[in-house]
């Protein structure tokens, strides 16, 4: 299959999330060796969870059907640019490559609009439109030091 193909299958499950009413228009497959390893649509309003995004909903699917935390040699296809969250999952899971079909501006003309995100990302913690607060404390690092030390760590 091309990289068309697969966006269209994306696109499919965009389309699904839309008419069953289980979410916002929005639909990822990764794939591996050419197969689909995971796949997930948008499901943020029926199941009250804003994080169930396609892109996350994909990636959880992926890495439980292959049994691992990161999605080495996969591909990622989403009907749409990813948003920050999104972009951070992937980032995490680590995959060789993303393909996207609308962008993020195509997807603000019906109402998606990640700028202000990306712009929050920007400014420092305290400005943000939701403030967010350092408070800085004795053990603070303590986690830290004991995974540096920790011998059954897995690191991702």
């Amino acid at each position: 299959m091309t990289h068309e193909d697969w966006l269209n299958e994306a696109i499919k499950l965009a389309t699904t999330s839309v008419m069953s009413n289980q979410g916002g228009p929005f639909g990822a497959i990764v794939v591996k060796d050419g197969r689909i390893v995971g796949q997930g649509n948008n499901q943020v309003t029926s199941t009250n969870d804003p994080t169930a995004h396609a892109e996350v909903v994909a990636i959880r699917d992926a890495c439980t059907n292959i049994g691992a935390h990161q999605l080495t040699g996969c591909t990622i296809y989403s009907s749409c640019e990813p948003c920050p969250m999104c972009l951070g999952a992937i980032y995490w899971s680590r995959p060789q490559n993303v393909y996207f079909a609308a962008t993020r501006l195509e997807a603000a003309e019906s109402g998606f609009d990640d700028a202000l995100i990306y712009n929050e990302i920007e400014k420092p913690p305290h400005e943000r439109l939701i403030p967010f607060h350092h408070i800085d404390l004795a053990d603070s690092k303590k986690p830290f030091e004991i995974w540096g030390s920790h011998s059954g760590r897995i690191d991702y």
